[in-house]
């Protein structure tokens, strides 16, 4: 019997109607589960509640009902898990989910029968470092983002890549992403679209005050250090965009592969390059 968790962003309208859908394909076909505890009870089977950590340690996989920033902290949570995430989009974008909620049956018919492919995705591990003391590490599946705050006053970001020095982009900031955040943030800012098998890290300026600074694509082998400086304090580090923390001058960030990926349940062939057509070049079907 397979154990499967469902973990819906409540915020969603649609989140109640189809985690009551999945939960009943599920254990039709036999399948044991476990609901998101904050869902639950609005479902209607307060005794299947549980937390995102404990499917970590008891499901076989978990399937994610939201948009592409509740997959991202859901995998966040999940990290050194291992276990499979598998996408259902309730939001606007959804590139990283494979399957809309129209897809229910399909969806529950391959995950049961295992008829599908696992992707593992980079995460990133960043460490923030002031006056010599460790104050964090944070870890990202999409990106790490180090900006000014909400007045145009630049900053400035010392580049090295572990003890050599790289370039000082003046700017509103740079962005390293895994080849999964090439198409979130760093796309904006000019970076290019990294295919996600690739064994790389992307560092992106964010609006240089230069005609040559250029993204780098750089080892994922290596280590970015980025120390920052101002006139001003308003800086700030952010975590895929959803949490972050004020930097001050001088602080030191370092960035690194994490050891830890994020498993992604794919079934569809080209699957990535599709999602570029159809989402990201306006090329609905």
């Amino acid at each position: 019997m397979k154990k499967i968790g469902i973990i819906a962003n409540k915020g969603k309208p649609e989140a109640r109607i189809v985690a009551r859908e999945l939960l009943y394909l599920l254990e039709d076909r036999g399948a044991q589960v476990f609901l998101d505890e904050h869902v639950a009870s609005d479902v209607g089977h307060p005794e299947l509640g549980a937390s995102v950590e404990e499917m970590g340690m008891q499901a076989d996989l978990v399937c994610v009902l939201g948009g592409d920033g509740t997959l991202l902290r859901i995998a966040r949570q999940l990290a050194g898990h291992s276990i499979p995430i598998f996408g259902i989009n309730l939001g606007t974008l959804g590139f990283l989910s494979e399957a809309e909620p129209e897809h229910l049956p399909q969806a529950v018919d391959n995950l049961l029968s295992g008829k599908y492919d696992i992707e593992k995705r980079a995460m990133l591990e960043a460490c923030l470092v002031r006056k010599g003391t460790a104050l964090g590490t944070y870890t990202a599946m999409n990106d790490i983002g180090i900006a000014k705050g909400s007045f145009c006053r630049i900053i400035q970001c010392a580049v090295f890549l572990d003890d050599e020095y790289v370039a000082t982009f003046s700017g509103d900031g740079v962005i390293v992403s895994t080849p999964t955040g090439s198409t979130a943030y760093s796309l904006s800012a000019g970076g290019p679209i990294v295919a996600p098998n690739v064994d790389m890290l992307l560092l992106t300026p964010v609006a240089p005050h230069s005609l040559t600074a250029r993204p780098l694509v750089l080892s994922g082998n290596q280590t970015i250090r980025v120390e920052v400086d101002a006139i001003h304090q308003e800086m700030g580090l952010s975590i895929d965009g959803q949490f972050g923390y004020r930097l001050e001058g001088g602080d030191q960030i370092y960035i690194k592969k994490s050891p830890c990926v994020t498993p992604l349940i794919k079934w569809k062939k080209g699957g990535f390059f599709e999602a570029i057509r159809t989402k990201l070049q306006g090329e609905w079907e």
